[in-house]
């Protein structure tokens, strides 16, 4: 049943998402906030989808650490959902990605149209510059940035290094730092075509202020949230209790 569910899912948000590329990328003559509004119904659309077709429910713990101004959100990656579903809890925002995505036909034009900051991960250098340079200009006018700081889709259970990039942007812009840890990776599998139904938890650490920090302590502080956190989230994947990590 749950590849029944997924295949009809991938169909219905393929002919959701063909037109709303179309219609995005036309309208990248017309002000941001108008493009935002057309990818605000297709995310409503998306999140319907899930909701109704796969099952998927989420929930969302510490709103109340949303700083009113723009920010650096570093959060954990382990599905497709949370490049979607975060949207729905934060503030307009753009994401930090690999270039080759605005390749993909429909899909990539819509992320092209919304300005979101595509790098060339081969290129470590010019990529980082490339964060510090559009994301200061993004944050300067009023979105949110959204990094995944381990750099890819990690299983639950698992952890990859955190790199720095988006530690650095917030020194930088003087911009706090969210993290951001989920468990959609056990609902949305890595490895597994079919998705599951079930409740995902988006839980938000306290804001990191830069001000007094270097990019290393605001990248350990934030990495250190994350990962206890997640264990609280997924407990089954760790040997490691969340109270010995937070010790």
């Amino acid at each position: 049943m749950a590849a029944f569910r997924t295949v009809l899912f991938l169909l219905l948000l393929s002919l959701l998402t063909i037109p709303f590329g179309v219609l995005v990328s036309l309208a990248v003559f017309f002000p941001m906030s108008a493009r935002y509004r057309i990818i605000a119904i297709w995310r409503k659309g998306f999140m319907a989808l899930c909701r109704y077709v796969l099952g998927i429910r989420y929930c969302v713990l510490g709103r109340e650490n949303i700083p009113a101004e723009p920010s650096v959100v570093l959060a954990k990656h382990q599905s497709a959902w949370e490049t979607v579903g975060l949207q729905e809890v934060f503030p307009p925002l753009v994401f930090v990605l690999k270039k080759e995505l605005l390749r993909v036909p429909f899909f990539g034009w819509g992320l092209a149209a919304m300005k979101m900051i595509s790098i060339d991960r081969a290129a470590a250098k010019d990529a980082l510059k490339q964060i510090f340079d559009q994301g200061r200009e993004r944050l300067a006018a009023g979105y949110w940035v959204v990094i995944f700081p381990e750099g890819t889709r990690v299983a639950p259970g698992e952890t990859e290094r955190y790199k720095p990039g988006g530690a650095h942007l917030a020194v930088r812009s003087s911009a706090k730092v969210v993290p951001v840890a989920h468990n959609a990776g056990e609902i949305w599998k890595k490895s597994s075509f079919a998705i599951s139904p079930g409740l995902i938890t988006i839980s938000i650490g306290p804001a990191i202020d830069p001000v007094g920090k270097t990019a290393v302590k605001i990248n350990a502080l934030a990495s250190a949230w994350i990962e206890a956190e997640m264990r609280r989230l997924s407990p089954h994947r760790y040997r490691v209790p969340a109270d010995a990590v937070a010790a």
